[in-house]
């Protein structure tokens, strides 16, 4: 997700249309407390699915929506989040999120670490069983607007293989990090270890495209592009998504591969969480059964290091320096993480969320089967 937004002129047929924000975003809490989720809760997971949104991230945002009405429906994750500490120092905490609401557990969690960080200078929690969070920037975010520098990483149900295989084994394992900086943004980094993740390849099926050439490949290691087929390949494990630097070690591979396991041993490791093929989400006779995902967060307080004004200038030089070097021909601009994002941000905020026709449907479905029948898109 680093700098990618899908840029409606790109991305956008004649039938998408523009919804304005305050209506997807009471749109998205009625949904979650029509499925149970309590209203304080529910206002946390509508403003992570939103954001993602507005910082052009289609990819986790409303599009989602879907998919946890149906885990909620189906009973593999809980409306209702009982949020359990169970190991607690001044500067640690182990939590159990229970297969509650990822977004709520994840939003709790980070609130922790940076509590314990205004006190200690640092602080870090670990979580198990835990269900998606949406989409990881959200969180690190959290602590820039408190002169903090935040890290989440999450490990998710395999989709990747290990260098010099096609098996699935680890998730797409994001590493996102924030830093406050003195532009108008900060410096937000929130990419998956993989070259893209399943979330890219469901927006793709939305808007009717081949999935790209290098993303994706078969058991016999050939490139995989049909976007649909993918999809359902991907929960058979009839298909991989390729890590970072793609199939082997000419171009990288084995740094997304190495990555990636790092992500899955911080998400499990410190936690006592499960991990890799313990993620699936279903039994071994194929029984829908909770995700179990694992997180962890750190923030680290600036003011603890140095002070917070200077920090914010240092960082802000470093992306201004970038944003100045010598730029390709054909190319006027150069982008720090985070920029486009910010940018896209103030744009929706004016004209709207872009919404197509297959999304559109997808949510009169929910609004017809919750009987919010005050919406209709």
């Amino acid at each position: 997700m680093c700098s990618f937004v899908e840029h409606p002129e790109e991305t956008m047929s004649q039938t998408t249309m523009r919804v304005p924000v305050t209506t997807v975003r009471a749109f998205v809490k009625d949904v979650f407390i029509s499925l149970g989720v309590p209203e304080k809760e529910a206002q946390i997971c509508e403003d992570v699915l939103v954001s993602s949104d507005l910082r052009g991230i289609d990819s986790h945002g409303i599009g989602r929506l879907f998919m946890y009405h149906e885990r909620i429906r189906e009973g593999v994750q809980h409306a209702r989040t009982q949020f359990e500490v169970v190991k607690e120092t001044e500067t640690t905490a182990t939590v159990d999120g229970h297969h509650g609401m990822g977004h709520v557990i994840a939003h709790r969690s980070m609130e922790m670490a940076i509590e314990k960080a205004h006190r200690y200078g640092l602080g870090a929690v670990a979580v198990r069983n835990s269900t998606h969070y949406g989409f990881a920037g959200y969180y690190p975010i959290m602590a820039t607007r408190h002169e903090m520098m935040g890290l989440t990483v999450t490990n998710a149900r395999p989709s990747v293989p290990p260098t010099f295989s096609s098996e699935p084994m680890l998730g797409t394992n994001p590493i996102t990090f924030a830093a406050p900086s003195d532009l108008p943004f900060p410096f937000v980094i929130d990419a998956a270890t993989s070259i893209s993740q399943r979330g890219k390849i469901e927006h793709l099926e939305r808007i009717g495209k081949k999935t790209p050439d290098g993303w994706a490949i078969h058991p016999n290691g050939q490139a995989h592009t049909e976007t649909s087929r993918l999809l359902n390949d991907l929960l058979s494990g009839k298909a991989a998504l390729l890590p970072l630097g793609g199939v082997d070690e000419r171009l990288g591979g084995h740094k997304g591969y190495g990555y990636a396991t790092m992500v899955e041993i911080l998400s499990a490791a410190l936690s006592g969480g499960s991990f890799m093929k313990d993620l699936m989400g279903f039994t071994d006779e194929g029984v829908r059964s909770p995700y179990r995902l694992g997180h962890f967060f750190l923030a680290v307080d600036l003011a603890h290091f140095i002070d917070p004004a200077v920090s914010r200038a240092i960082t802000g030089s470093i992306m201004r320096g970038l944003q100045e070097a010598r730029k390709l021909p054909g190319y006027d601009r150069i982008y720090v993480a985070g920029e486009k994002e910010y940018e896209e941000e103030q744009r929706r905020l004016k004209e709207g969320i872009p919404v197509s026709a297959t999304l559109r449907a997808r949510l009169n479905g929910i609004a017809e089967d919750l009987q919010l029948t005050q919406y209709r898109f």
